[in-house]
């Protein structure tokens, strides 16, 4: 072999070997966050699209008794990239209860109960607070509830 050829196989063995060297493990991002519910449903945003004839009851607060149509879950996902961790969960937890809204509006229902969180597939049960899965470009919220028929309504 010439000497010009193993001046370039060296050459490039070396910035082979320095690339390996400066690279360092990539993680995704998957933090489980919480944030408050009455913040997010006091936004401009959820006051203008949720429906206030179909009220949501989280976690075990007390609510009206009725007939029970079924649990229903929603994932609901949103792009993070340019946004705060809140203002991006905030976004997509609406989006979740509109879903839920949606669902009992399908079902002929009255109300969403017992909504909680579980972001893969793990519960989080609070009055208060609501779970969000925030990554590097995307943040996501799972719910679960139960749809009701609150007789006369």
């Amino acid at each position: 072999m010439d000497s010009r050829k193993v001046r370039i196989l060296g050459v490039a063995l070396a910035g082979v070997v320095i690339g390996l060297g400066l690279s360092r493990t990539v993680s995704a991002r998957d933090d489980r966050l919480k944030f408050p519910i009455a913040a997010a449903l006091s936004s401009p945003d959820a006051k203008a699209k949720l429906d206030p004839k179909i009220p949501l009851y989280f976690g075990k607060a007390p609510h009206p008794a009725g007939q029970d149509l079924g649990p229903f879950s929603t994932n609901k996902k949103t792009n993070h990239v340019g946004k705060s961790d809140q203002v991006a969960c905030e976004w997509v937890f609406l989006s979740a209860l509109l879903e839920l809204q949606a669902r009992v509006r399908s079902l002929q229902g009255s109300a969403v109960v017992a909504i909680e969180s579980n972001y893969k597939d793990t519960p989080f049960v609070s009055e208060t607070e609501f779970e969000c899965g925030a990554g590097t470009f995307v943040a996501g919220v799972a719910l679960r509830a139960q749809i009701i028929k609150i007789p006369g309504k």
